[in-house]
């Protein structure tokens, strides 16, 4: 329940929000839009008043008075508005892309210390990627220059299947490699019945899972499950695959659907970016990083893709 005072507000502000990111927008514009959101209303409910302004006045050889009254050096019509967006600190857990659209985790106050930990624990995310097959573009996306022209009009769907399904054991035969496991040792079994391996460089992206859920050519789009991406990884993934098929391909759009615990279901859309929406958003990523702090990260990660 919300407060009608600002103070109260402005106090229950520490943790985590999860937002819904608009593509083509930056993840330092969406910050600076809910700052600004929250001290706009935080301004328009009941602020402090002025502090007083204590004066002694009367003859010093005689009787003196002490009068209170409130200050004009701390009145808001000069000194401005009681909050500011330079008051409140707010950071993301991990970085979206420009093109990319989705799920956004923002840390608000002594919530960005935790928004960083979770960005160095570099869980799992969900993204779905779509591609469109026959063009290449010189930068793997729809607003690039077109390369080049290709058919592909006898692709079909058990045939990305089929490539998707090798990529995806590529990508878990290298998570061994990156461990120096020998994927045929007694090593590399204990580690697979722990679930699936964090890579042991951040920098490394692996890909737990990787399947086709849209295919009407030339129009395709896949559900990827990873760690350590970034968007123009993503990018150049829809054109390996593309060349793989033995035509081109280039990414027209790219959806984080789930960051870790949260996804698309816990994320408020710009229309809903509200003081009161905020606050009860904070609220329930609060509950769930709570009820999941004590796992290990390899445990969230078992859960996460499992």
């Amino acid at each position: 329940m919300l407060a009608k005072d600002a103070p109260t507000i402005w106090n229950a502000l520490k943790g985590i929000i999860c937002v819904y990111k608009p593509a083509d927008v930056s993840c330092n514009r969406v910050a600076k839009t809910v700052i600004h959101k929250i001290c706009s209303e935080l301004n328009e409910m009941d602020c402090r008043p002025p502090i007083d302004y204590v004066s002694i006045e009367g003859d010093p050889s005689g009787e003196l008075t002490v009068i209170t009254k409130p200050s004009l050096a701390d009145d808001p019509l000069v000194v401005g508005p009681r909050y500011q967006p330079k008051d409140i600190r707010c950071t993301w857990s991990s970085y979206l892309g420009v093109n990319t659209s989705g799920v956004l985790l923002l840390g608000i106050q002594n919530g960005t210390k935790l928004a960083m930990r979770i960005r160095n624990n570099k869980l799992v995310r969900a993204y779905r990627i779509k591609g469109l097959l026959g063009l290449a573009t010189d930068n793997y996306y729809k607003d690039g220059k077109v390369v080049e022209k290709s058919t592909f009009k006898f692709i079909k769907a058990f045939n990305i299947e089929k490539l998707l399904a090798s990529m995806q054991a590529a990508h878990q035969r290298k998570m061994f490699d990156t461990c120096g496991v020998d994927l045929q040792s007694q090593a590399a079994y204990e580690l697979a019945v722990k679930g699936p391996i964090r890579p042991s460089h951040s920098k490394i992206p692996l890909i737990y899972g990787i399947k086709c859920v849209h295919f009407e050519p030339p129009e395709f789009t896949i559900e990827v499950h990873c760690i350590n991406e970034y968007e123009m990884y993503l990018k150049a993934l829809m054109q390996e695959i593309g060349m793989k098929l033995h035509s081109t391909a280039h990414c027209t759009g790219i959806q984080c659907i789930r960051h870790s615990y949260f996804n698309l279901d816990h994320a408020l859309l710009q229309k809903h970016w509200t003081l009161q929406n905020i606050i009860t958003n904070l609220e329930e990523c609060n509950d769930i990083i709570e009820e999941h702090k004590d796992l290990t990260i390899q445990e969230n990660i078992a859960l996460q893709y499992g």
